[in-house]
């Protein structure tokens, strides 16, 4: 492994620092936000439910730190008019990054054209400014197959980045499935992103993502543009690497 403070160093920067709790609180964001700024650096965003946008934007203000929220999240619902209301929704409330959940039931099912709607509704909600992450739940979609007919459906649409998963499911980010998508990336000459989220909690655990898309894509492909973890656990073994 790399040397950890380097690591570290590295990882820092690519971070969603993230709390989708059904019961966080204004004042446990600002606590997020508040630990956001460590004595080292910023994360690259936060990502928290919709409701607590305006909260993390007033307490990072001038920060240069992004705000992202979820929209179809958790569950991955199969209306393209509600993921197109959210997202509106989200933007107007001052979100930088939306990261949505595809309709993942529709593509097992075998309609794929759902799956794809859902996903076109949020791009075109977006527009050129806002940032799409889309989330493949990836532990429920189970197979390569499906993995990479999921990856392909975000490519297709001109998402942001790919991402694994919610955090919300037993099977979460895995190196099998992030190699499908981060392969998926490759073929199309790496102009969308890539995210793994739930369940990184170690530079160790860390080290395996950034192997995976460095040996696909190469060491400077690896920015906050193109490569983000979506954990908060993360930031501990970040910051306490950088501490010794």
């Amino acid at each position: 492994m790399t040397d950890p403070k380097s690591l570290a160093a590295r990882l820092l920067g690519l971070l969603d620092l993230t709390s989708l709790g059904d019961d966080d609180t204004p004042d446990r964001i600002r606590a997020l936000c508040d630990s956001a700024r460590t004595p080292f650096g910023l994360p690259a965003a936060l990502c928290v439910y919709p409701e607590h946008v305006t909260t993390v934007r007033e307490r990072l203000a001038g920060s240069g730190v992004k705000v992202a929220t979820v929209v179809n999240f958790p569950d991955g619902g199969p209306d393209p008019q509600r993921v197109a209301r959210e997202t509106r929704r989200a933007i107007a409330a001052g979100a930088d990054e939306i990261d949505m959940v595809l309709a993942w039931r529709a593509l097992k099912a075998g309609d794929p054209a759902l799956a794809s709607a859902g996903v076109a509704a949020c791009r075109e909600a977006c527009g050129t400014d806002i940032a799409l992450k889309l989330i493949l739940e990836t532990g429920e979609l189970g197979t390569p197959e499906l993995i990479r007919q999921a990856s392909d459906i975000g490519l297709d649409a001109g998402v942001d980045f790919l991402k694994t998963s919610t955090g919300k499911v037993a099977v979460n980010a895995t190196p099998e499935a992030a190699a499908v998508m981060l392969d998926a990336i490759a073929a199309r000459g790496g102009r969308c992103g890539f995210k793994a989220a739930g369940g990184v909690r170690t530079l160790q655990e860390a080290q395996v993502y950034l192997d995976l898309a460095e040996q696909r894509l190469g060491a400077d492909w690896i920015t906050p543009a193109r490569f983000r973890f979506g954990a908060s656990a993360l930031l501990g073994a970040v910051t306490a690497a950088l501490a010794e």
